[in-house]
């Protein structure tokens, strides 16, 4: 029987819930998985393929159907950076108009973090004298259910309702779980411009995955600031 190769373990704090857990570097046939995905330029089956090496690789007992987005992309960029041995590089191009320039850039994930996740209040929208809505942190499958085959309006449409956890009405609260989606969508639909418009600036404003770049370019000396917002600009 061949020997196995021991593969070391690692711990990191899950951000939404403050909870430890133990994963494992990801190996050949998982990273495979990642790169097949990539290869076909299909952002859908690039989270869905970042979903799988997550339940493969963290030992814990989690479920991450249930963990918000911003919490898969820390958890990948982590075990990423641990896979590959020297944390992650990507291609950076200058921001100058007449520089090709480009720069390799070691992302030190220790200094990546997660942005806008405030106290929980913060989380509470006032829409009239009496109804309040409490949001939710949206998932990855509530994200990848929302984009298939919706025009740009419904996504927007479909994202608050997913966002949207408890409905107060005076005395009573109403857990969105608890009733049919079709009715969530309905309450949406309901609200004027400007109740839309508050609840879509929470939304826009959710917890994110951030990460700063900041060099000047050995070419032209031109200054470059860049953010790293979410777990699509980690592939490049």
């Amino acid at each position: 029987m061949l020997p196995k190769i021991a593969t070391p373990k690692y711990e990191m704090i899950v951000p939404s819930t403050g909870k430890t857990i133990t994963y494992r570097p990801y190996v050949v046939k998982e990273e495979k998985i990642l790169l097949i995905a990539m290869e076909s330029n299909d952002n859908i089956a690039i989270e869905n393929s970042v979903l799988d090496i997550i339940k493969l690789c963290v030992e814990s007992p989690i479920d991450i159907n249930k963990l918000a987005t911003f919490d898969i992309e820390f958890i990948f960029t982590n075990l990423r950076a641990k896979s590959v041995g020297e944390g992650i590089k990507i291609n950076h191009e200058c921001i100058a108009e007449d520089c090709e320039s480009k720069k390799e850039i070691k992302i030190n994930i220790d200094k990546a973090i997660i942005k806008n996740l405030d106290d929980p209040k913060d989380k509470i929208v006032k829409i009239t004298d009496d109804i309040s809505i409490e949001l939710k942190w949206l998932t990855m499958n509530d994200r990848l259910d929302t984009v298939k085959g919706m025009s740009d309006t419904e996504v927007i449409i479909h994202t608050i309702a997913k966002s949207i956890g408890i409905i107060y009405s005076g005395e009573e609260s109403f857990n969105t779980r608890d009733v049919k989606f079709e009715e969530v969508i309905e309450f949406v639909e309901s609200l004027n411009s400007d109740q839309f418009t508050i609840i879509m600036d929470k939304v826009t404003n959710a917890p994110y995955l951030s990460y700063k770049i900041d060099y000047e370019c050995t070419e032209c000396g031109t200054k470059n600031e860049r953010e790293l917002h979410g777990l699509q600009d980690f592939f490049q």
